[in-house]
């Protein structure tokens, strides 16, 4: 894994607290990570978040971790999804200046339904990776009717445990998603994969193994 660098970079709501690892000189792509929703503790440092870092990281990338507005030491304050979203599309706004090349997500939870929302529509974006995301909350169903017109790679990654999206749920939502699109289970897993992150990380590594390190794939990529 590539050393850390921490850093502020610029925000809509004011600085924004950021982590890089960075990767390998000859990395074709590089990536963001977004944390769980931080009302409920959610910064970069939650353990499925570092999981799927450390995953992309090992696969070579450099990767972006950032706290959201009102997070650690973040400036602004919680704007329940709204500012989030600008919060996201200026972090992909520093890794297109810092590293020219295309982008792949990932988040976890809060992190992945706001930033699926943010990273369909941006070409930039070549590939999403959904954890743990949230379909019963609050009281609320969410369809994420979006994804219908989402046509990049999607991989999903849920445990069949999750208390916010059963396997039922979840396969209603991801059913009606444009292709291409992959779902990976976690038998016994509970929303945060308690014990089961290493076939987070496995499941992570073989998804962009499969489509983003291909020849045939990094010629389409750019």
């Amino acid at each position: 894994m590539g050393s850390i660098k921490t850093f502020f970079l610029a925000g809509p709501a004011g600085k924004l607290e950021a982590l890089l690892n960075e990767g390998d000189s000859s990395a074709r792509y590089a990536a963001l990570v977004c944390h769980p929703h931080p009302l409920f503790g959610g910064t970069v440092h939650n353990k499925v978040v570092y999981a799927a870092m450390k995953a992309l990281n090992g696969c070579g990338f450099p990767v972006l971790r950032f706290n959201f507005r009102g997070a650690g030491m973040s400036e602004g304050t919680h704007d329940e999804g709204r500012g989030e979203q600008d919060d996201i599309r200026a972090a992909l706004d520093w890794l297109e200046i810092e590293f020219q090349r295309p982008l792949l997500f990932a988040g976890f939870s809060f992190g992945a339904a706001t930033g699926l929302r943010v990273c369909c529509p941006d070409p930039r974006v070549k590939g999403m990776i959904g954890l743990g995301l949230p379909v019963v909350a609050e009281g609320r169903l969410y369809a994420y009717k979006f994804l219908e017109d989402c046509f990049k790679h999607k991989l999903l990654i849920s445990g069949t445990e999750d208390q916010f999206a059963t396997v039922e749920n979840l396969r209603a939502v991801f059913d009606h998603a444009a292709p291409p699109k992959e779902t990976v289970f976690v038998e016994g897993a509970e929303h945060f994969f308690q014990g089961k992150l290493p076939q987070v990380q496995d499941a992570i590594k073989d998804w962009v193994t499969r489509n983003f390190t291909s020849a045939e794939h990094l010629q389409q990529a750019f």
